[in-house]
């Protein structure tokens, strides 16, 4: 497509000059600009750092004001390079450009650019929603734009800088506000969904843990060296607890205490994740570059713990016998603070927190280190942006079991020894222990140090699966508030 006429460009230019110019002064400063270019409803009208450079890249007199032959040479060369740059990426030569176009123009220029951002950027510059950008549209998006020769990376600069401010001239501050929001709902839908997922597993994980008697024969099988004999007798107590828990009251035994766990879990789960993403944007900030997706590797760990920590609540969970629902609760409730008044309800609260700690940071840290990975290849492969390339649904349910998995498994002693400590006291265990040191030294010496580990094998039959719902359910849910 041929270039305008002058006369046609000449006049064109007269009337934008008079748009801008809206009291007839002849010149324009910053203020004038400004007050011209809120009359055009401009993307530019309240990017005051930009307009300094579009009045420095104008004023070649350097009075600090724009002249009317100033701003037509501006106006002449500007589109003459936005013309050009038109011009290569109209692939088809038919004076629009697709979004297929841009995308492409954007990979062979070695930008990566998600798919996402550039809907936006097509809503932005596409002024008529016509679905192609004509040359019209983007010089007069891009007119402004204060650089020597434009290119596509600095259109992307221009465009980011442009828009991200609303009709009072801050900067959208609203927007992190909203995506930081958006996390705490997303973990919560996700631990909500997960913990109901997995609530029978929890149970039996809880009542094996309140075990604290050796089954003698299994000793007695390890001693004689019969491996299958002491696996299967090792295997028994995980059957025998799904006999009594159904016994106890079938389907409803499995889900007893969920509705209340349920309250429990969705705001620790919202705050855990809603606090990993804010620790993830204070880390980038640290590290001077503001990108969460970019911190180090052990910004990421760090965060997952930070997120962990802040969102741990000491709970006691309930055991089989005695009393149940809300008389248990009340009865435990009363005997907690007869024993020792407030400082019951923190019980085991130093090493939930010591163990909530490594746990998270493990969990989120490999799960993120492993997401961006598989992200990276994936991208690398289609030659497209990480974004676009994320895993699907099923890797990200095996990232999560893996992650889960590991992070429970080796904080796992900690975890058994700070749910005895929290269940003695309640209505049907009597005290048993007097600290962290106590409750070490006598599960070692009555159980070995397998005792640190008695019922993990359920705990992870839990972990595995809830982890991995509550992944995919927040990677899906951050999907459809288009969370980044």
């Amino acid at each position: 497509m041929d270039d305008d006429p002058l006369d046609a460009q000449d006049a064109r230019v007269e009337q934008l000059w008079r748009v801008l110019d809206t009291r007839k002064e002849g010149q324009l400063d910053i203020t004038a600009l400004k007050r011209g270019l809120k009359k055009m409803d401009h993307p530019l009208k309240n990017a005051d750092l930009l307009l300094h450079d579009v009045i420095k890249a104008v004023d070649t007199n350097r009075d600090g004001k724009i002249q009317y032959n100033e701003f037509r040479v501006f106006v002449g060369e500007t589109e003459k390079e936005l013309r050009n740059l038109f011009n290569s990426i109209d692939r088809d030569h038919n004076g629009k450009l697709d979004k297929a176009e841009l995308q492409m123009a954007f990979r062979r220029s070695g930008l990566a650019v998600p798919s996402s951002k550039l809907d936006r950027f097509f809503a932005e510059v596409d002024t008529n929603q016509d679905g192609v950008i004509s040359f019209d549209e983007w010089r007069n998006f891009l007119l402004f734009m204060p650089v020597d020769s434009p290119g596509l990376k600095a259109v992307l600069s221009y465009y980011s800088s442009a828009v991200m401010l609303n009709a009072e001239g801050d900067v959208h501050v609203s927007d992190e506000t909203i995506e930081g929001t958006g996390y705490f709902l997303a973990g919560g839908i996700a631990g909500v969904i997960s913990r109901t997922a997995t609530a029978p597993l929890d149970r039996l994980k809880v009542y094996l843990i309140a075990q604290t008697g050796v089954r003698e024969e299994t000793v007695d099988a390890i001693k004689k060296g019969d491996a299958a004999q002491a696996a299967k007798k090792a295997s028994r107590p995980l059957i025998e607890a799904s006999k009594v828990l159904w016994q106890a009251g079938g389907l409803h035994s499995l889900f007893a205490g969920n509705g209340l766990n349920v309250l429990k879990v969705m705001p620790e789960s919202a705050i855990k994740f809603g606090s990993y993403e804010g620790s993830k944007r204070a880390l980038a900030r640290l590290e001077g570059h503001g990108d969460p997706r970019n911190i180090h590797g052990w910004s990421k760990f760090v965060a997952g713990g930070m997120g962990g920590m802040i969102s741990h609540r000491v709970q006691c969970e309930t055991v089989e016998g005695g009393v149940y629902g809300n008389q248990l609760i009340a009865d435990t409730a009363r005997k907690m603070w007869r024993t020792n008044g407030f400082r019951t309800y923190y019980r085991g609260l130093t090493m939930g927190l010591v163990g909530m700690f490594p746990y998270a940071a493990i969990d989120l840290g490999t799960f993120e280190y492993l997401k961006r990975s598989i992200a990276s290849r994936n991208a690398k492969l289609r030659g497209c942006h990480e974004e676009d390339a994320a895993p699907g649904s099923l890797t990200t349910a095996g990232i999560g079991a893996v992650s889960g998995a590991l992070g429970a498994s080796i904080v796992y002693p900690l975890n058994l020894l700070r749910t005895r400590l929290q269940a003695q006291g309640t209505a049907i265990h009597p005290p048993t222990y007097t600290g962290i040191v106590d409750v070490t030294r006598k599960t070692i010496s009555r159980e070995g140090v397998r005792g640190l580990f008695k019922g993990i094998t359920p705990n992870l039959l839990k972990v595995v699966p809830a982890v991995s719902i509550t992944y995919v359910v927040y990677e899906k849910s951050k999907s459809i508030m288009d969370l980044t």
